[in-house]
């Protein structure tokens, strides 16, 4: 397991170190991070399709600012279509986590239609238990012991009866599988269920719509193949999308930013790096 330096901009570098091994949970993968640098950073959160969770242990909170204000802490969990949001950032140490939607609610121990599109405090889902594993990460010497660490903690918080419906757990993975590019018109029919049922079900289990899953998982397979330098034509044609204003409209909608900005931001140029299949926990 040996750490990745990567440059991000004239006065940070990440230390991305991967998981070597599978999670006890299916639907989990983690990264650790160490950004070095003479001053602090400022990074804007993009848009995954899961939900994302992030625990510092050196003892240097981020601040974030976002639509829905300003808070500090060292510890966050971002729902599913978060808005997209500033990370400022001076010397940090934090495991990120990313959940797939199937696993998330049973870990995190809420609706994700509660975490819809919003970012909060560990501490406000877990109390006096965040501080508790921010500790431990800290005394562990090495990051396959933390990936433990957090492996641990994540099975014993399994809530019993927080389960997705196969039919959700079915359509969810439809939409993933497809890169967003499946007829949503199509899943209600395919489980038996109605229009309305599938809507609902998955709306209150997933926390989002079919059609803005399936929007999300299409936009983050387009992004990243901007980052990898394709071109916005070459996208819209292999990513579904009707047209580049189409393309250029997502794109706005998930990140605020044109796809010449968006495909420059440094949250996702170290994204390669962490998450190297694209697709976390998704």
């Amino acid at each position: 397991m040996r750490p990745v330096h990567r440059k991000t901009d004239a006065t940070a570098a990440w230390e991305i170190v991967r998981q070597s091994r599978a999670t006890a949970l299916p639907g989990v993968d983690m990264a650790g991070f160490r950004i070095h640098g003479d001053s602090p950073i400022e990074l804007r959160a993009i848009p995954h399709p899961a939900v994302t969770v992030a625990v510092e242990f050196g003892d240097r909170p981020f601040s974030i600012h976002g639509a829905a204000g300003r808070m500090r802490s060292a510890s966050l969990a971002a729902g599913l279509a978060f808005s997209a949001f500033q990370v400022r950032a001076e010397g940090i140490e934090c495991v990120q986590i990313r959940l797939s939607p199937l696993t998330a609610s049973p870990v995190l121990g809420l609706p994700l239609a509660e975490l819809r599109g919003s970012v909060v405090t560990l501490d406000d889902l877990w109390g006096r238990d965040t501080p508790r594993l921010r500790e431990r990460l800290h005394h562990a010497r090495t990051w396959p012991e933390r990936f433990a660490l957090i492996d641990t903690e994540l099975l014993t918080r399994l809530h019993a009866g927080r389960t997705v419906d196969p039919e959700v757990a079915w359509a969810w993975r439809q939409i993933v599988a497809s890169h967003g590019r499946t007829r949503v018109s199509d899943l209600a029919a395919r489980t038996g269920w109605s229009r309305q049922r599938m809507w609902s079900r998955f709306g209150s289990q997933i926390g989002l719509t079919p059609k803005r899953a399936a929007m999300l998982v299409r936009f983050d397979q387009a992004i990243h193949r901007l980052v990898r330098g394709h071109t916005p034509a070459q996208v819209a044609a292999d990513c579904g999308y009707a047209d580049q204003p189409h393309l250029h409209h997502d794109i706005r909608a998930f990140t605020g930013r044109t796809p010449t900005a968006a495909a420059n931001e440094p949250w996702l140029a170290a994204d390669d790096t962490a998450w190297p299949a694209h697709g976390g926990a998704a």
